[in-house]
């Protein structure tokens, strides 16, 4: 069981000690700070909340809701809603903030509160070290009954954000409505139920839903990858649809299936959305994160565009696009960042941009992927002692690579001339991330074998040393 404090939020399981795991106290402690920070901001006086379907959404809303309240902050409530949605409408409406009570793709077990600005985006590493100073000092000045806030439900934002992606000229509405295209959508039973069954109604597909009941106990574990979705493939098949989609339970990450089962992979899915934009708008640049695929690097080269990595996170690319004024962005886990629409992960548009990619193309799924550069990625995980220092572990891991580029921006990245490492503490589990990529399968699972071993090895000096 764990509590993860950090600057983007607040992420724990449900249940358990106070201070050790997500409970009422810690969510209050954290929304009285997020909405503390958001007043004096001076931007308004007003903030949304909006959830995923988890189980224990509906509990976390009202602590959060009521909390600010409490402050004589106004709530808006989105109700069952996706993260690119509250993103979306906290800027519309001109609120101070937003915070969107989902675990993305963390277990049932998961929850957490993910802050946003008045820019609809994630708040910055200095605004979250504000909220976390300002949640250990537990100094807040709560109205009286005659000043506290409001509170309005408002469940028009999912349409409004369908609307909105239908507006995008690059939206290719009447290519995607002559293909016809039939569908098997999985929504791990949460909001990509209501968000992606009507997104394809406006586009003019067919469909058919798997694990769309809404009741948050998630079908299988909710990372959209290929060890996940096998009843997705399965369906796929057995209907002989033109592809599948998965999206995680708050639908920013997005993964297709091809029409034979096979996954299209999520680190392709940004690659694909990316050739296609590039098309229309080349020599633009694009963004994606140090443990993203080199493929996307490649076709903006070829589209005479320039490729720049950030850290992981979104917040992080964000960042990076805004400096470099990318067209597109995004991260390898399928999250795709479209800033024509709005600065956040976004599966929706992504969605409506790779059909019309598709539509366009005229093949199928699988021919599509046929012609992107063949790269393939192992990614692993370990869980270390919170006593283990990664810089020293970092530093021992770098010494094994004297001839490597390295960079040291988000953890460690060593790239190799036919492939790369990058080993990183996660911001979202008690774990340090390993992934690897190469040309071939055989050399990136090399590459990851290789690694752990020189963590084992390195365990193994301080077992020696102690």
């Amino acid at each position: 069981m764990t509590l993860i404090k950090s600057i983007s939020g607040i992420r724990g399981t449900i249940g358990g000690k106070v201070g050790s795991n997500l409970t009422p106290p810690d969510i209050v402690a954290f929304s009285a700070a997020y909405g503390q920070w958001a007043l004096q901001q001076g931007h308004s006086n007003t903030i949304l909340i909006g959830r995923d379907a988890r189980i224990s959404g509906d509990i976390v809303s009202s602590l959060v809701s009521s909390t600010l309240r409490s402050l004589g902050i106004n709530v808006i409530d989105l109700g069952l809603s996706t993260t690119p949605t509250v993103e979306m409408a906290v800027a519309t409406r001109k609120a101070a903030g937003g915070i969107i009570l989902t675990a993305s793709h963390n277990p049932i077990e998961w929850n957490a509160l993910k802050f946003l600005n008045h820019l609809g985006e994630f708040i910055s590493q200095e605004a979250g070290q504000e909220i976390l100073d300002i949640a250990g000092k537990q100094n807040q000045n709560y109205k009286d009954t005659l000043n506290l806030g409001t509170y309005t439900q408002d469940f028009a934002a999912i349409h409004q954000h369908l609307a909105a992606i239908l507006a995008l000229p690059m939206i290719d509405l009447p290519a995607i409505r002559d293909r016809k295209f039939h569908i098997v959508v999985d929504c791990i039973n949460s909001t990509g139920s209501i968000s992606v069954a009507p997104l394809l109604d406006l586009l003019g597909c067919t469909y058919e839903l798997i694990f769309d009941d809404l009741s948050g106990h998630f079908a299988h574990n909710p990372e959209p990858l290929e060890a996940h979705l096998t009843e997705l493939s399965d369906r796929v098949k057995s209907q002989k649809a033109d592809l599948g989609i998965s999206v995680d339970p708050d639908v920013d990450r997005l993964a297709f299936v091809m029409e034979d089962g096979k996954m299209f992979g999520e680190e392709y899915t940004i690659v694909a959305i990316a050739d296609f934009l590039l098309t229309q708008f080349p020599s633009a640049n694009t963004v994606s994160n140090l443990s993203s695929t080199r493929a996307l690097r490649d076709i903006t080269l070829k589209h005479g565009g320039r490729h720049f990595a950030s850290a992981v996170g979104e917040v992080h690319v964000v960042k990076k696009m805004k400096e470099v004024h990318a067209l597109v962005g995004g991260e390898g886990n399928g999250g795709v960042i479209f800033p024509t629409l709005h600065n956040g992960r976004d599966a929706l548009v992504g969605i409506a941009l790779f059909l019309s990619h598709l539509a366009q193309f005229k093949g199928s799924i699988s021919q599509l992927k046929a012609i992107y550069p063949a790269y393939f990625m192992v990614k692993e995980k370990m869980t270390l002692e919170e006593d283990v220092s990664l810089s020293s572990l970092f530093e021992f891991i770098e010494s094994k690579y004297p001839s490597a580029q390295i960079n040291t921006e988000d953890g460690l990245k060593i790239d190799l001339p036919k492939g790369w490492v990058h080993v990183r503490s996660s911001n979202t589990e008690p774990i340090i991330r390993i992934y690897t990529e190469a040309n071939t399968h055989e050399y990136a699972q090399q590459l990851a074998s290789d690694l752990k071993s020189q963590v084992a090895e390195f365990l193994q000096n301080i077992e020696i040393v102690q």
